[in-house]
């Protein structure tokens, strides 16, 4: 059993105890509060004078999957062979080994959502993971599948583009995403009507008809049973959209097809934020410390997450990248130094990017019941010179900085 002390809790949903404390005990929190009976046998953690806070979260990394220092060897996160790879799995490639996940550890980011990259229209499906390192990624996986990865946008049409092939323009992009959505729903209506006619068989059979024939199921097919798992909403579709137009063109496929989406980068999001609000389509913005590296990002503000924001979008902000995925939360502080309110800005890299993971029954907030990923931060987590001291993943000290200094 842990017990932190007397520190500035900050439990993002049940607003911030001056002086509170957090008891941990079996990898889940069993207390919060200003006056907690603190166990004989707990060990303490005096936190007076810092920040007590849920671990931080980015819904929107490629950790893991992409180099960090090494090369071609650790790129896995773009299989740019075929436009429509929604069958490929992000926890094939995660090497659980990358050192970029001790870096997150020790900024006091715990949870992440990691996956493919944006080269292809549909890439394959997320997957959510704590970062404290284990010998084996199942270890780490606090949600799998996560989502599946699909991209609107210069990525796809510029690297099939290249190849001479389809698609190599937004009305392509477009096209050919409806058509894989097409082959998953008549994919599914196949496996429909077998059931269909295996339930007619069977009742046959009970009836005593010797000749029944049983019914032929269709060939299976990876790409469309994971495809079908979008169209039956038990994954969300995150989709990669910078330009405004772009993202309008995902919510219009979404809509034809029932989607539950979810906008990745939504860079122009401010110029539709109304739209976004009204059709209640989350976000997760960013990166804010970012160049403008092509043209549809030309618009880019870090202005962008706070008018989402106050026009009623939920945002979470993410990195879109992998060691440098420790500066979230300084990411999250130039929004607020943007405009972003500082309360919405620390839900957009807790509780908000749980939610729109759908992970915020385990983690994002510091509650009764959760999985104890806690941080102690040395002040205010949106001043430059604050540190992460104390990072409990699980319940379990993960990191300490005094340990680190010694």
């Amino acid at each position: 059993m842990i017990a932190i002390t007397d520190g500035k809790v900050m439990t993002i949903t049940q607003g911030t105890l001056e002086r509170g404390t957090v008891l941990v005990e079996g990898g889940r929190i069993v207390a919060v509060g200003e006056h907690v009976e603190i166990p004989e046998d707990a060990q303490v953690y005096d936190a007076t004078g810092k920040v007590v806070m849920p671990g931080l979260i980015d819904a929107h990394c490629h950790v893991g999957l992409f180099p960090d220092g090494i090369g071609w060897e650790h790129s896995d996160g773009n299989e740019m062979t075929d436009p429509i790879t929604p069958h490929l799995r992000a926890l094939d490639a995660v090497h659980p080994g990358d050192p970029a996940f001790k870096d997150l550890v020790a900024a006091g980011v715990t949870t992440v959502l990691t996956g493919p990259g944006s080269g292809n229209l549909i890439g394959g499906q997320w997957v959510c993971l704590k970062t404290a390192p284990r010998p084996s990624v199942e270890q780490m996986v606090l949600l799998e599948p996560a989502g599946m990865k699909m991209a609107l946008g210069e990525n796809p049409k510029r690297v099939y583009g290249d190849q001479k092939k389809a698609p190599s323009t937004r009305m392509g992009n477009a096209a050919t995403l409806r058509t894989a959505l097409v082959n998953a729903r008549n994919y599914l209506e196949k496996w429909r009507q077998y059931e269909t006619e295996q339930a007619a068989y069977q009742a046959k059979v009970e009836a005593g008809d010797k000749d029944a024939t049983p019914p032929k199921p269709p060939e299976r097919d990876l790409k469309l049973e994971a495809l079908g798992k979008v169209l039956r909403r038990e994954m969300k579709a995150r989709v990669h959209a910078h330009r405004a137009d772009d993202m309008l063109t995902a919510i219009r496929i979404a809509e034809e097809f029932n989607l539950d989406l979810t906008l990745e980068h939504a860079t122009e999001g401010y110029k539709i934020a109304d739209i976004l609000a009204a059709k209640r389509i989350p976000v997760t913005a960013g990166p804010i410390l970012f160049s403008r590296v092509k043209y549809e990002l030309k618009d880019m503000t870090p202005r962008n997450p706070g008018l989402m924001a106050k026009a009623g979008v939920k945002v979470a902000i993410q990195t879109d990248e992998m060691s440098a995925v420790k500066y979230l939360p300084i990411n999250a502080a130039l929004a607020v130094r943007e405009g972003m309110p500082e309360e919405e800005a620390l839900k957009a890299i807790t509780i908000n990017a749980a939610q729109i993971i759908g992970v915020a029954e385990r983690v994002g907030s510091l509650e009764v019941g959760k999985d104890a990923d806690v941080v102690v931060f040395s002040g205010h987590p949106f001043d430059y010179r604050t540190v992460a001291e104390l990072v409990l993943v699980d319940g379990q000290v993960a990191y300490r900085r005094a340990e680190e200094s010694a």
